[in-house]
């Protein structure tokens, strides 16, 4: 089973990697071309706040999978690093547990969301883009970051250590043997 976790694991961080360096790459040249159209030229792109809004909900949702999949996501460890190991695991457990099913339930209404963009057929002002093909990147990094909260709650209760996603453990965390 983890091995399987382990394989779909690498493929989707591919993705995730690749979406998130190819917007910001994207919002670089975007942005430079801009600059020099507006400076050189006299000539700003029409679209090119527009297209940096975009690639900017594309790498904040997705970017925010990837933090929880490498156990980087904003943590408050105060009272976290003051408890017992076994402490330790049944918080991040339980946390892992409630964030995961809280994203999702966030993913739904999302997934709402795009759809009511999608009926009123809203279009980007200076692209003429459909803005909900856009926005439909949102629910896609819920879901994703719900996911890994999911896997960190299975990991916990199915394997020895703390897990804050399928390959990271809590460093403070000993093997205390579940």
């Amino acid at each position: 089973m983890k091995t399987l976790l382990q394989t779909a694991n690498r493929g989707i961080e591919f993705a995730e990697k690749s979406i998130i360096v190819f917007s910001i790459l994207l919002i670089m040249l975007n942005s430079t071309a801009n600059a020099i159209g507006r400076y050189a030229l006299g000539q700003s792109l029409f679209f090119s706040e527009e297209l940096n809004q975009f690639l900017i909900v594309g790498v904040t949702f997705v970017g925010f999978a990837y933090a929880v999949r490498r156990g980087r996501n904003i943590r408050m460890t105060a009272l976290y690093d003051a408890l017992s190991d076994r402490t330790r695991k049944l918080l991040l457990t339980l946390i892992s547990l409630t964030t995961g099913l809280l994203l999702m339930f966030l993913t739904y209404k999302s997934v709402l969301y795009v759809q009511e963009v999608k009926d009123i057929n809203r279009l980007s002002p200076a692209l003429q883009f459909p803005v909900y093909i856009i926005y439909a990147v949102i629910p896609v990094g819920l879901a994703m970051a719900s996911l890994q909260y999911l896997i960190a709650f299975l990991m916990n209760i199915t394997q020895k250590g703390t897990y804050l996603s399928l390959d990271v453990q809590d460093s403070e965390a000993e093997d205390i043997g579940v």
